[in-house]
């Protein structure tokens, strides 16, 4: 049988070869064998079959195997016992507390006088713009005067008419006076009878009755002069304070109409280097906010500044919109470098308290609530976690307050104790027991 060149050989001493047998001979040997077909190996060389390797498999069933049992022997060891609670705490200690109410309110000038027209009538000319600077009396504007003059030279007829006919009225009583006196006489004389003295006196006292009625028309018609000319005047529309033209409503040619109400042409500000903010405070923050206290604010214009004002007056009557009952807190601020424009929204923080190093405790230590005990929610009670002690409960009494912490101003508790804010769960015990890098919680990509 040839022999394989790839497979290895391995060199033997003859003397560990058993010998082949003599006396079996071979069962055929084929007819034309010679010795030349025969098989010459060396004399201290013999080729043996190569090993077989062994299978790894059944180890690597095993290894699994193993591997499984341990693992869910620890699986079971994990879930079989009930974990202890675990606190989350926080301490007391000293710090500053702000309290503060936010509001949202709107800057307006200290004095903004808005100008209107008492007439109506087409806007013939106008001598203010935007931001126009304007000065006590100065005219703003003018209507068309045209129907205005023909009203004060129709009344003026109407008072020269008035003039004649108080005239005339005159006249006529005085002689109707002469005719009664003469009546008088003749009487006396008994050439009249009393019938036509009577007549007399009656004619005399119409017209004297006449006089006071022409006199009243007269009056009349001078009270609609003054009215046509007063309407005439009201065509001029001036200005009532110093300062500038925040608005202008009106334009060359546009009619106003004063038939219902004061149609507004201008608005001017006083002055705009003196600013307030009307600020809306709701009902569960007004009681805090008091004059003289301290605000700030900031626009979205200047987003990164913040401008300093004082509270000057906190009116009484409230305002409700969808059952929200808010009240206007009007704050005064300085604006000489002329950032703030009327309109603007400001977002404001009214600073109601401020203390800078009292005892204090964490906000969340005071919403926490330990399971299945009851709530006496008269008093403000909290729980301190002892080293070597169960949790108690301890009450305390409370002061101002901000975002993060609140003031104790009465009770045991005191500098460095440890207070309870919550209790971890089971996913944040699990957290803190894995080793770093193998957080569970998804991540934001």
């Amino acid at each position: 049988m040839p022999t394989d060149p790839q497979e290895p050989t391995w060199d033997v001493p003859v003397t560990e070869v058993v010998p082949r047998p003599a006396a079996t001979p071979p069962a055929h040997r084929h007819s034309d064998s010679s010795p030349e077909h025969e098989l010459a190996l060396p004399a201290s060389v013999i080729t043996l079959p190569p090993r077989q390797k062994r299978s790894r498999f059944p180890w690597l069933i095993g290894i699994v195997i193993v591997l499984a049992t341990v693992g869910g022997g620890m699986w079971y060891w994990w879930i079989s016992g009930t974990p202890p609670v675990q606190y989350k705490t926080a301490f007391v200690d000293r710090g500053p507390i702000t309290a503060i109410v936010t509001a949202t309110g709107t800057v307006n000038p200290v004095v903004s006088v808005q100008v209107g027209s008492q007439v109506s009538g087409k806007i013939a000319k106008l001598f203010a713009d935007f931001n126009s600077v304007v000065k006590q009396g100065q005219t703003l504007a003018q209507i068309e005067q045209q129907p205005f003059q023909a009203r004060v030279s129709q009344a003026r007829a109407s008072v020269k008419s008035a003039k004649g006919n108080l005239e005339k009225a005159k006249n006529m009583a005085a002689q109707r006076k002469r005719e009664r006196d003469r009546m008088a006489t003749l009487r006396q004389q008994a050439f009249v009878s009393q019938a036509d003295l009577d007549l007399a006196e009656t004619n005399y006292r119409d017209a004297a009755a006449h006089v006071d009625v022409t006199q009243a028309q007269l009056d009349q018609a001078q009270a609609t002069l003054s009215s046509a000319e007063l309407d005439l005047g009201y065509t001029t529309i001036y200005s009532p304070v110093n300062g500038i033209v925040v608005s202008r409503n009106v334009d060359v040619g546009q009619t106003v109409a004063a038939s219902f109400q004061t149609p507004t042409l201008f608005v001017i500000a006083q002055d705009l280097t003196q600013m307030q903010v009307n600020a809306n405070v709701s009902e569960s923050d007004i009681g805090g906010v008091a004059e003289g206290k301290a605000a700030t604010f900031r626009v979205d214009a200047y987003p990164k500044q913040f401008f300093e004002g004082v509270v000057t007056q906190v009116r009484n009557a409230p305002i409700s919109i969808q059952n929200v009952v808010t009240y206007d807190v009007v704050i005064t601020v300085d604006n000489r470098e002329l950032k703030l424009k009327p309109g603007m929204t400001a977002n404001v923080t009214i600073v109601t308290a401020k203390k800078e190093d009292p005892l204090r405790v964490p906000n969340g230590a005071l919403r926490f609530r330990m399971p299945n005990v009851p709530i006496d929610r008269k008093i403000t009670q909290l729980w301190v976690l002892d080293q070597a002690a169960p949790p108690r409960q301890t009450t305390i009494t409370t002061g101002i307050t901000d975002s993060l912490f609140t003031e104790i101003t009465e009770g045991p508790l005191k500098e460095g104790d440890t207070v309870i804010i919550g209790i971890e769960t089971a996913e944040e015990q699990a957290q803190k027991k894995l080793p770093p890098g193998f957080d569970a919680t998804p991540r934001m990509r």
